[in-house]
């Protein structure tokens, strides 16, 4: 669909979104105006992903779109790029097929914070069992603790899940007593965590 068309079913969409609040004396349905909204919500990115591709295809640099967004040039990429596979020469999928990703990550990150490392280690594939042993664990969480003091619980904004080559990976921001981390987890083909990093929040 062309860039005119979306925008202006966009509009539609969101005129119908206002039409439903209605009168303010009058209570509208709330579960009618949260369906207008996520079909306004699914509009609006399918018009940012085509704006962005289309400024790209007119010579502006990833890091121009990024810096619009608030975002770093490689979380922009990430979001809006089509990669081409190396191995294939075709353009990689992204589409992010673990429907569940974020609330599994959450669960994982709160079991390695808290130390319940049998039930988190359920969820690992054998290389990363084999590594993550509780005298890595303990090290990462002291570097951490030395960085940013004491965990607080899980930050803002949610958790933002995509496709990265071959895997599904989930940046969890973290809240600590003097910063912000996130935990970053890595889902391989298999659905096992390949990978479970805490970075700064700037890292991309």
């Amino acid at each position: 669909m062309s860039l005119t068309s979306l925008t202006a079913l966009l509009a539609q969409r969101a005129s119908t979104l206002a039409e439903a609040v209605g009168n303010p004396l009058t209570p509208p349905d709330y579960l009618d105006l949260v369906r207008h909204s996520r079909d306004v919500d699914d509009l609006a990115e399918q018009v940012l992903k085509l704006c962005a591709q289309q400024s790209r295809d007119a010579g502006h640099t990833w890091q121009e779109i990024g810096d619009l967004l608030g975002v770093t040039r490689q979380a922009a990429f990430q979001r809006f790029g089509k990669p081409i596979d190396p191995r294939t020469g075709e353009p990689m999928d992204k589409t992010v097929r673990m429907t569940d990703a974020a609330e599994r990550a959450v669960k994982i990150v709160t079991d390695v914070i808290e130390g319940r490392m049998e039930e988190a280690r359920q969820s690992f594939n054998a290389q990363v069992r084999e590594a993550f042993t509780d005298e890595v664990r303990g090290s990462g969480m002291a570097t951490v603790a030395g960085l940013v003091g004491a965990f607080e619980g899980f930050g803002e904004p949610a958790p933002f899940v995509r496709r990265i080559g071959d895997h599904t990976v989930v940046d969890v921001p973290l809240r600590y007593e003097a910063g912000d981390m996130k935990a970053r987890v890595a889902f391989d083909a298999d659905e096992k965590v390949a990978g479970l990093n805490i970075l700064p929040p700037e890292v991309p």
